[in-house]
Protein backbone atom coordinates (compact mmCIF):
# COMPACT_ATOMS: atom_id res chain seq x y z
CA UNK A 1 0.00 0.00 0.00
CA UNK A 2 1.26 3.50 -1.08
CA UNK A 3 1.56 5.99 1.25
CA UNK A 4 -1.03 8.46 0.04
CA UNK A 5 -3.19 4.81 -0.13
CA UNK A 6 -2.80 4.46 3.60
CA UNK A 7 -3.71 8.63 3.76
CA UNK A 8 -7.09 8.43 2.08
CA UNK A 9 -9.56 7.61 5.27
CA UNK A 10 -6.99 9.77 7.42
CA UNK A 11 -10.17 12.39 8.25
CA UNK A 12 -8.31 14.24 11.87
CA UNK A 13 -5.06 15.22 11.44
CA UNK A 14 -2.68 16.80 13.80
CA UNK A 15 -0.01 18.92 12.41
CA UNK A 16 2.68 19.56 14.18
CA UNK A 17 4.25 23.09 14.41
CA UNK A 18 6.16 24.19 17.34
CA UNK A 19 7.82 27.15 16.11
CA UNK A 20 6.73 30.94 16.09
CA UNK A 21 4.47 32.91 14.07
CA UNK A 22 6.93 32.50 10.93
CA UNK A 23 7.13 29.68 10.96
CA UNK A 24 3.40 28.84 11.23
CA UNK A 25 2.54 31.41 8.27
CA UNK A 26 5.24 29.77 5.61
CA UNK A 27 3.61 25.99 6.73
CA UNK A 28 -0.07 27.67 5.46
CA UNK A 29 0.02 26.25 1.86
CA UNK A 30 1.08 22.63 3.46
CA UNK A 31 -1.83 22.70 5.62
CA UNK A 32 -4.44 23.68 2.63
CA UNK A 33 -2.40 21.00 0.30
CA UNK A 34 -3.72 18.79 3.63
CA UNK A 35 -7.55 20.28 3.57
CA UNK A 36 -8.03 20.28 -0.18
CA UNK A 37 -6.57 16.61 -0.91
CA UNK A 38 -9.68 15.04 1.19
CA UNK A 39 -12.67 17.18 1.36
CA UNK A 40 -14.05 17.21 5.38
CA UNK A 41 -10.84 16.50 6.72
CA UNK A 42 -10.08 17.84 10.70
CA UNK A 43 -7.30 19.67 10.73
CA UNK A 44 -5.48 20.70 14.55
CA UNK A 45 -2.55 22.67 14.72
CA UNK A 46 -0.49 22.01 17.44
CA UNK A 47 1.98 24.96 18.25
CA UNK A 48 3.62 27.66 20.42
CA UNK A 49 1.66 30.69 22.03
CA UNK A 50 3.50 32.66 19.24
CA UNK A 51 2.25 30.57 16.74
CA UNK A 52 -1.39 29.83 17.91
CA UNK A 53 -2.25 33.89 18.07
CA UNK A 54 -2.39 33.29 14.00
CA UNK A 55 -4.99 30.34 13.95
CA UNK A 56 -7.92 32.19 14.35
CA UNK A 57 -6.83 33.93 11.02
CA UNK A 58 -5.94 30.92 8.94
CA UNK A 59 -8.86 28.97 7.13
CA UNK A 60 -7.15 26.16 6.86
CA UNK A 61 -6.81 25.84 10.57
CA UNK A 62 -10.25 24.14 12.52
CA UNK A 63 -8.65 23.95 15.75
CA UNK A 64 -5.65 24.66 17.65
CA UNK A 65 -3.38 23.47 20.84
CA UNK A 66 -0.52 24.61 22.61
CA UNK A 67 1.31 22.80 24.70
CA UNK A 68 5.45 23.51 26.26
CA UNK A 69 7.36 20.25 24.20
CA UNK A 70 9.70 19.16 26.58
CA UNK A 71 12.25 19.19 23.59
CA UNK A 72 11.53 22.45 22.56
CA UNK A 73 13.57 25.76 23.93
CA UNK A 74 12.39 27.01 27.40
CA UNK A 75 10.11 24.20 28.44
CA UNK A 76 10.49 24.55 32.22
CA UNK A 77 9.58 21.54 33.26
CA UNK A 78 9.89 18.54 30.59
CA UNK A 79 9.41 15.54 32.37
CA UNK A 80 5.78 17.24 33.65
CA UNK A 81 5.11 18.99 30.22
CA UNK A 82 5.92 15.31 27.99
CA UNK A 83 3.35 13.79 30.23
CA UNK A 84 0.84 16.41 30.09
CA UNK A 85 1.36 15.92 26.20
CA UNK A 86 0.72 12.82 24.86
CA UNK A 87 -2.49 12.51 27.60
CA UNK A 88 -3.64 15.30 25.32
CA UNK A 89 -3.14 13.98 22.45
CA UNK A 90 -4.37 11.01 23.52
CA UNK A 91 -8.02 12.26 24.37
CA UNK A 92 -8.28 13.79 20.90
CA UNK A 93 -8.16 10.37 18.84
CA UNK A 94 -6.67 11.49 15.84
CA UNK A 95 -5.56 9.67 12.59
CA UNK A 96 -2.64 10.79 11.85
CA UNK A 97 0.20 13.34 12.67
CA UNK A 98 2.19 15.43 10.32
CA UNK A 99 5.39 16.71 11.72
CA UNK A 100 6.33 20.04 10.04
CA UNK A 101 10.25 21.02 10.98
CA UNK A 102 12.85 23.42 9.96
CA UNK A 103 15.87 20.94 8.69
CA UNK A 104 18.41 21.79 12.12
CA UNK A 105 15.04 20.04 14.25
CA UNK A 106 14.61 16.44 14.45
CA UNK A 107 11.03 15.20 14.40
CA UNK A 108 11.53 12.12 16.42
CA UNK A 109 10.82 13.58 19.86
CA UNK A 110 7.46 14.66 18.17
CA UNK A 111 6.80 11.12 16.56
CA UNK A 112 7.44 9.71 19.76
CA UNK A 113 5.22 11.67 21.80
CA UNK A 114 2.45 10.54 18.70
CA UNK A 115 3.44 7.26 18.92
CA UNK A 116 2.69 6.99 22.76
CA UNK A 117 -0.58 8.71 22.35
CA UNK A 118 -2.20 6.16 20.03
CA UNK A 119 -1.27 8.01 16.70
CA UNK A 120 -1.38 5.65 13.73
CA UNK A 121 0.03 7.66 11.18
CA UNK A 122 2.55 9.50 11.51
CA UNK A 123 4.75 11.47 8.28
CA UNK A 124 8.14 13.64 9.01
CA UNK A 125 11.50 14.55 7.24
CA UNK A 126 14.29 12.52 9.11
CA UNK A 127 17.92 12.84 8.05
CA UNK A 128 18.70 9.17 10.60
CA UNK A 129 16.36 6.27 10.46
CA UNK A 130 12.94 6.84 12.21
CA UNK A 131 12.04 3.13 12.10
CA UNK A 132 8.92 2.70 13.73
CA UNK A 133 8.62 6.21 15.06
CA UNK A 134 7.72 7.40 11.89
CA UNK A 135 5.22 5.23 9.22
CA UNK A 136 5.71 8.11 6.50
CA UNK A 137 9.70 8.61 6.55
CA UNK A 138 10.78 11.29 3.81
CA UNK A 139 14.71 10.99 4.04
CA UNK A 140 15.49 14.36 4.89
CA UNK A 141 18.38 15.78 1.73
CA UNK A 142 18.73 19.25 3.49
CA UNK A 143 21.26 20.79 3.68
CA UNK A 144 23.86 18.63 2.32
CA UNK A 145 22.06 18.41 -1.26
CA UNK A 146 19.90 21.16 -1.46
CA UNK A 147 18.47 24.03 0.20
CA UNK A 148 14.53 24.84 -0.23
CA UNK A 149 12.63 27.69 0.54
CA UNK A 150 10.66 26.77 4.02
CA UNK A 151 7.06 26.79 1.99
CA UNK A 152 8.66 23.98 0.02
CA UNK A 153 9.79 22.21 2.19
CA UNK A 154 6.80 21.63 3.37
CA UNK A 155 4.98 21.40 0.60
CA UNK A 156 7.20 18.75 -0.72
CA UNK A 157 6.53 16.56 2.94
CA UNK A 158 2.71 16.36 2.27
CA UNK A 159 3.07 15.52 -1.26
CA UNK A 160 4.79 12.69 0.11
CA UNK A 161 1.16 11.38 0.82
CA UNK A 162 -0.73 12.86 -2.13
CA UNK A 163 -1.73 16.66 -0.61
CA UNK A 164 -1.08 19.45 -2.97
CA UNK A 165 -3.02 22.30 -3.43
CA UNK A 166 -2.76 24.84 -6.70
CA UNK A 167 -2.52 27.71 -4.42
CA UNK A 168 0.89 28.09 -2.84
CA UNK A 169 0.48 31.49 -1.36
CA UNK A 170 0.88 31.93 2.24
CA UNK A 171 -2.84 32.32 4.30
CA UNK A 172 -4.09 35.25 6.60
CA UNK A 173 -7.58 36.90 6.51
CA UNK A 174 -8.37 39.83 8.45
CA UNK A 175 -11.49 39.90 9.87
CA UNK A 176 -14.05 42.76 9.84
CA UNK A 177 -13.81 43.89 13.40
CA UNK A 178 -9.98 43.83 13.43
CA UNK A 179 -10.01 46.19 10.23
CA UNK A 180 -12.34 48.67 11.55
CA UNK A 181 -10.11 48.74 15.31
CA UNK A 182 -6.82 49.33 13.31
CA UNK A 183 -8.33 51.69 10.94
CA UNK A 184 -9.30 53.89 14.57
CA UNK A 185 -6.25 53.31 15.82
CA UNK A 186 -4.54 54.59 13.13
CA UNK A 187 -6.85 57.81 13.01
CA UNK A 188 -6.10 58.39 16.87
CA UNK A 189 -2.58 58.33 16.23
CA UNK A 190 -2.87 61.21 13.56
CA UNK A 191 -2.14 58.74 10.13
CA UNK A 192 -4.12 59.84 7.45
CA UNK A 193 -6.08 57.09 6.10
CA UNK A 194 -6.33 59.51 2.86
CA UNK A 195 -2.91 58.91 2.27
CA UNK A 196 -0.28 56.77 1.72
CA UNK A 197 1.76 54.31 4.78
CA UNK A 198 5.06 52.66 4.91
CA UNK A 199 5.26 50.18 7.70
CA UNK A 200 8.57 50.02 9.79
CA UNK A 201 8.57 46.90 12.06
CA UNK A 202 12.16 47.47 13.62
CA UNK A 203 12.01 44.34 16.40
CA UNK A 204 13.22 41.41 15.76
CA UNK A 205 13.72 38.10 18.61
CA UNK A 206 16.92 37.25 17.93
CA UNK A 207 19.67 39.60 18.52
CA UNK A 208 21.61 38.56 15.35
CA UNK A 209 18.42 39.41 12.99
CA UNK A 210 18.19 43.57 14.20
CA UNK A 211 19.30 45.95 12.10
CA UNK A 212 20.41 48.99 14.10
CA UNK A 213 17.78 51.67 15.63
CA UNK A 214 20.08 54.33 14.48
CA UNK A 215 20.12 52.98 10.86
CA UNK A 216 16.41 52.76 10.84
CA UNK A 217 15.91 56.25 11.63
CA UNK A 218 18.20 57.68 8.80
CA UNK A 219 16.77 54.94 6.76
CA UNK A 220 13.13 56.73 7.53
CA UNK A 221 14.58 60.44 7.40
CA UNK A 222 16.06 59.03 3.69
CA UNK A 223 12.19 57.60 2.51
CA UNK A 224 10.30 61.02 3.91
CA UNK A 225 12.43 62.84 1.36
CA UNK A 226 8.76 61.87 -0.62
CA UNK A 227 6.53 63.96 0.70
CA UNK A 228 3.34 61.66 -0.09
CA UNK A 229 4.69 59.10 2.19
CA UNK A 230 4.16 58.59 5.79
CA UNK A 231 5.41 55.97 8.01
CA UNK A 232 3.97 53.61 10.93
CA UNK A 233 6.25 51.92 13.62
CA UNK A 234 5.15 48.90 14.90
CA UNK A 235 6.17 46.40 17.34
CA UNK A 236 5.46 44.31 20.42
CA UNK A 237 5.01 46.17 24.00
CA UNK A 238 8.15 45.33 24.81
CA UNK A 239 9.58 47.12 21.84
CA UNK A 240 8.48 50.50 22.88
CA UNK A 241 11.40 52.09 23.84
CA UNK A 242 12.61 50.34 20.60
CA UNK A 243 10.51 52.37 19.04
CA UNK A 244 10.61 55.57 20.67
CA UNK A 245 14.31 55.66 20.46
CA UNK A 246 13.71 55.52 16.34
CA UNK A 247 11.61 58.21 17.03
CA UNK A 248 13.66 60.84 18.74
CA UNK A 249 16.27 60.08 16.52
CA UNK A 250 14.72 60.31 13.39
CA UNK A 251 14.48 64.11 11.88
CA UNK A 252 11.25 63.54 10.32
CA UNK A 253 8.21 62.50 11.99
CA UNK A 254 6.65 58.96 11.95
CA UNK A 255 3.32 57.23 14.00
CA UNK A 256 3.54 54.70 16.41
CA UNK A 257 1.49 51.49 16.97
CA UNK A 258 3.85 49.80 19.20
CA UNK A 259 2.52 48.09 21.62
CA UNK A 260 -1.34 48.91 20.62
CA UNK A 261 -2.03 46.05 18.13
CA UNK A 262 -3.55 42.56 18.13
CA UNK A 263 -2.08 40.75 15.27
CA UNK A 264 -5.11 40.69 13.33
CA UNK A 265 -5.03 44.38 13.70
CA UNK A 266 -1.29 44.43 12.73
CA UNK A 267 -2.22 42.61 9.95
CA UNK A 268 -5.28 45.46 8.95
CA UNK A 269 -2.34 48.09 9.42
CA UNK A 270 -0.22 45.69 6.90
CA UNK A 271 -2.85 44.87 4.37
CA UNK A 272 -3.39 48.28 2.56
CA UNK A 273 0.35 49.55 3.35
CA UNK A 274 2.25 50.39 0.30
CA UNK A 275 5.22 48.27 1.60
CA UNK A 276 6.63 46.56 5.23
CA UNK A 277 10.02 47.48 5.61
CA UNK A 278 11.72 45.21 8.55
CA UNK A 279 13.81 42.74 9.91
CA UNK A 280 13.38 38.98 9.15
CA UNK A 281 10.97 38.46 11.26
CA UNK A 282 6.92 36.99 11.52
CA UNK A 283 5.28 40.14 9.94
CA UNK A 284 7.66 40.17 6.71
CA UNK A 285 5.65 36.76 6.11
CA UNK A 286 2.28 38.13 7.33
CA UNK A 287 2.73 41.17 5.08
CA UNK A 288 3.75 38.36 2.38
CA UNK A 289 0.23 36.15 3.10
CA UNK A 290 -1.31 39.78 2.34
CA UNK A 291 0.43 40.43 -0.59
CA UNK A 292 1.89 43.73 1.03
CA UNK A 293 5.62 44.52 -0.37
CA UNK A 294 8.51 43.89 1.37
CA UNK A 295 11.99 45.20 2.34
CA UNK A 296 13.68 43.05 4.29
CA UNK A 297 16.50 43.69 6.15
CA UNK A 298 17.88 39.80 6.25
CA UNK A 299 20.12 39.04 8.21
CA UNK A 300 21.78 36.01 6.24
CA UNK A 301 21.64 33.39 9.75
CA UNK A 302 20.06 31.05 6.93
CA UNK A 303 18.94 31.33 3.58
CA UNK A 304 15.39 29.71 3.92
CA UNK A 305 13.14 32.80 5.07
CA UNK A 306 13.01 35.50 2.28
CA UNK A 307 9.25 36.57 1.60
CA UNK A 308 7.52 34.45 -0.11
CA UNK A 309 5.42 34.81 -3.74
CA UNK A 310 5.24 38.52 -2.91
CA UNK A 311 6.93 41.68 -4.35
CA UNK A 312 10.23 42.09 -2.50
CA UNK A 313 13.79 43.88 -1.89
CA UNK A 314 15.92 41.25 0.47
CA UNK A 315 18.82 43.47 1.67
CA UNK A 316 22.03 42.22 3.45
CA UNK A 317 25.92 42.44 3.51
CA UNK A 318 27.79 39.40 2.63
CA UNK A 319 29.92 37.90 4.83
CA UNK A 320 32.47 35.16 5.69
CA UNK A 321 29.93 33.60 8.26
CA UNK A 322 26.68 33.67 6.39
CA UNK A 323 24.21 31.33 6.87
CA UNK A 324 25.53 30.81 10.82
CA UNK A 325 22.01 29.66 12.15
CA UNK A 326 22.93 31.81 15.20
CA UNK A 327 20.39 34.02 17.39
CA UNK A 328 23.23 35.94 18.11
CA UNK A 329 26.09 37.04 16.09
CA UNK A 330 29.02 34.99 17.27
CA UNK A 331 31.53 37.62 16.02
CA UNK A 332 29.88 40.10 17.58
CA UNK A 333 29.43 42.76 14.91
CA UNK A 334 26.06 41.81 12.80
CA UNK A 335 28.48 42.84 10.00
CA UNK A 336 25.67 41.07 7.25
CA UNK A 337 22.99 43.84 8.81
CA UNK A 338 25.10 46.50 9.86
CA UNK A 339 26.76 47.19 6.41
CA UNK A 340 23.64 47.67 4.78
CA UNK A 341 23.51 51.66 4.83
CA UNK A 342 20.09 53.54 5.27
CA UNK A 343 20.32 54.94 1.78
CA UNK A 344 20.65 51.29 0.43
CA UNK A 345 17.34 50.49 2.50
CA UNK A 346 15.34 54.08 1.35
CA UNK A 347 16.47 53.42 -2.16
CA UNK A 348 15.22 50.00 -2.31
CA UNK A 349 11.95 50.94 -0.51
CA UNK A 350 11.64 53.86 -3.81
CA UNK A 351 12.58 51.37 -6.25
CA UNK A 352 9.15 49.18 -5.07
CA UNK A 353 7.10 52.12 -5.12
CA UNK A 354 8.16 53.95 -8.07
CA UNK A 355 7.27 50.19 -10.26
CA UNK A 356 3.92 49.80 -8.67
CA UNK A 357 5.75 46.83 -6.96
CA UNK A 358 4.44 45.11 -9.40
CA UNK A 359 6.99 41.71 -9.66
CA UNK A 360 9.62 40.44 -7.58
CA UNK A 361 13.33 41.16 -9.25
CA UNK A 362 15.44 38.96 -7.30
CA UNK A 363 18.79 37.79 -7.75
CA UNK A 364 20.55 34.57 -7.18
CA UNK A 365 23.56 36.26 -5.11
CA UNK A 366 24.46 33.79 -2.57
CA UNK A 367 23.98 30.64 -4.84
CA UNK A 368 20.24 29.93 -2.83
CA UNK A 369 17.56 29.51 -4.78
CA UNK A 370 15.58 32.68 -2.82
CA UNK A 371 16.79 35.43 -4.61
CA UNK A 372 18.72 37.21 -1.55
CA UNK A 373 19.91 40.90 -3.14
CA UNK A 374 23.03 41.72 -1.63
Amino acid sequence: MNAAHAWRDARRILAVRLDNLGDVLMTTPALRALKESHPGRHVTLLTSRSGAAAAPNIPEIDAVLTAEAPWMPGTQCPERAGRGLVDMLRARRFDAAVIFTVYSQSALPAALACVEAGIALRLAHSRENPYALVTDWVPDPEPYTLIRHEVRRQLDLVATIGARTANEKLSFRVRPEEAAQAMGKLRRAGVDLESRWVVVHPGASAPSRRYPAQQFAQAIDALLERRDLQVVLTGSDAERALVESIRATARRPAFSLAGELTLGELAAVLAPAAMLIANNTGPVHLAAALGTPVVDLYAVTNPQHAPWQVPHRVLFEDVPCRFCYRSVCKQRHNDCLRGVSPERVAAAARSLLERGADRCEVAHALGAPLGLVS
